[in-house]
């Protein structure tokens, strides 16, 4: 486990599936990710055996928060896209649980993870993809510390309409800068 002080990381189980496909079912939480279709329990299942065979560093992670009486599963984030000879790599979040947006747990989650990738597993740089019509993500990856790199037009279609991607990114030096003030 990796803990935060409201959150933990956990690795996913079997029995977390059924939570993952009801968030990427619902259309809000789908969104604020690149997948644009319902997802079916059997191809989840398929994801996470596929997901078992990659190299531990890439597996996901489940966000849990703390509770009265234990430890509630909002959401997984986790690192993919590794490049061991640059020491990069990019990460993705998904808070699910709508009841627990705009409360702070993705900063405190993104946080976590950051402070995961540089001190755990010795990245130099870590970058994420967001939508330019997530202004709350963008604020949420601001506030860690990602600088943005620039966007590429028009680069995902949803609802209708091509939306530009903003890439943004941290580095272990700026990182290390903020952490000391």
């Amino acid at each position: 486990m990796i803990y935060g002080d409201r959150i933990r990381f956990r690795a996913p189980e079997q029995e977390d599936l059924p939570v993952f496909v009801r968030w990427l079912n619902d259309p809000e939480v789908r969104a604020g990710i690149s997948l644009y279709l319902p997802m079916s329990l059997a191809n989840e299942e398929k994801w996470f055996r596929s997901m078992l065979e990659r190299p531990q560093d890439e597996h996901p992670m489940c966000i849990e928060c703390k509770e009265e009486g234990g430890w509630k599963l909002i959401g997984n984030c986790g690192f993919f896209e590794a490049q061991p000879i640059v020491r990069s790599a990019e990460f993705g979040i998904m808070i699910g649980e709508k009841d627990y947006w705009n409360k702070g747990y993705g900063t405190e989650a993104v946080q976590l993870l950051i402070k995961h990738g540089f001190e755990t597993l010795n990245l130099n740089r870590i970058s994420l993809r967001v939508f330019e019509t997530n202004p709350g993500a963008i604020r949420s990856y601001e506030k860690a510390g990602f600088i943005q790199e620039g966007s590429h037009r028009q680069e995902h279609y949803q609802d209708g309409r091509f939306i530009d991607v903003i890439h943004m990114s941290i580095l272990r030096s700026e990182w290390d800068d903020t952490d000391k003030q």
